[in-house]
């Protein structure tokens, strides 16, 4: 197949900072790219070519804009040429005009979260019309489908899942030695690591970990925090604030490029996702899995689909207590074996389930049947 995708116009792919959509997006057109021709379209950025080619797999980059002028450009850019397959990430309004322009072409909207098919960005008529012009609509998590066709119901019936994935390569256990090579470049404490990455916004629960990881100190006095991630100034000093009241042993890394992320993932002993809302995948835990983390995870959302309660990781049912986030640590701080075990099957599931190989597998296959 010759396969088109559209990604949205914030970032470029792949992402020179920040950016999970554009890493999914770069990871699954080269897999794609492996037994098919695929073109990504993104925007322009100073360090990037305007086009590139590696193999089946072309990134033509165009002026970026508003919204509207970004698909604009993007349209102009592959009009006249033929494909099997058009795919949009996560912008549901550039379906209509994507149709537009190509209407015998097969379009498919792959989301990945809610945010683009709910207010402010966007009325529920309005993402109704934009889904009803898709021929597909793929989500990354069974959850997300579900939410999804309560939402939409008058196009249920072209809603699929597919699973994102992690380089399992990359993201691998700590080799002897290594982590305490890394916790001296990166200056962090020795001691039981309590890990999180992702953004610094109120949904990711921060605060609750914070809180959760006093308690946790009681019983385990050497018990440490790292946050990986970057966030708005003033919400990160309200979290630094928190942490020095409560007496609460904790390091900010700050932003780190996801280049370098696998390296933060062998600095601990296991990772907390203490989300606070729907989270439709979360790839972050997979990424800790690979990495030989057990997880403590919010039980909410697509987390339930990759992390299994006491097979590779914890789930934690009432998300909102620091008290219930401090009990699962707390067995992972105090029970080695316990650990260890959800460590070994962590790697384990992440290998055989979430593998980028897979995710582009299962997405040509879905595009292949579709098509027949």
């Amino acid at each position: 197949m010759h396969i088109l995708i559209i990604a949205p116009e914030q970032i470029p792919v792949p992402p020179v900072m920040g950016g999970s959509v554009e890493i999914c997006i770069h990871q699954i057109a080269q897999r794609l790219a492996v037994s098919h021709q695929v073109t990504v379209i993104s925007r322009r950025h100073s360090r990037y070519p305007v086009i590139e080619q590696n193999g089946g797999l072309t990134i033509v980059r165009v002026p970026a804009g508003t919204r509207r002028e970004y698909i604009r450009s993007a349209l102009r850019a592959v009009k006249g040429r033929r494909f099997d397959w058009i795919q949009i990430d996560n912008r549901p309004k550039f379906v209509p005009p994507v149709r537009k322009a190509f209407p015998r072409t097969p379009v498919s909207l792959y989301l990945h979260s809610l945010t683009f098919v709910s207010p402010p960005y966007i009325t529920p008529g309005r993402a109704g019309e934009c889904l009803s012009r898709a021929d597909l609509i793929v989500a990354n998590s069974q959850a997300t489908v579900r939410r999804l066709k309560g939402m939409f119901p008058k196009v249920k019936d072209r809603f699929r899942k597919v699973w994102l994935g992690v380089d399992s390569e990359r993201f691998r256990p700590a080799a002897p030695g290594e982590r305490e090579q890394l916790q001296g470049e990166y200056r962090t404490a020795r001691g039981f690591t309590v890990l999180f990455t992702g953004r610094l916004i109120p949904r990711k629960g921060i605060p609750v970990l914070i809180r959760a990881m006093k308690r946790v100190r009681r019983a385990v006095p050497h018990a440490h925090l790292v946050i990986a991630g970057h966030g708005k100034p003033g919400y990160v000093k309200s979290l630094k604030r928190t942490a020095s009241r409560l007496g609460v042993s904790v390091q900010f890394l700050g932003y780190i490029p996801h280049s370098k992320m696998h390296e933060v993932y062998r600095l601990a002993d296991c990772f907390v996702c203490p989300s606070q809302k729907h989270e439709s995948f979360g790839l972050v835990n997979v990424e800790a899995m690979a990495s030989g983390l057990p997880v403590v995870a919010s039980k909410l959302g697509g987390i339930r689909e990759v992390v299994s309660h006491k097979r590779n990781g914890l789930l934690v049912r009432h998300y909102r207590s620091s008290r219930a986030f401090a009990r699962q640590i707390g067995r992972l701080a105090s029970d080695r074996q316990l650990a260890e075990r959800l460590s070994r099957q962590a790697r384990a599931d992440a290998e055989e389930r979430f593998g980028w190989e897979e995710t582009a597998r299962r997405l040509a296959r879905l595009y292949q049947d579709v098509s027949r």
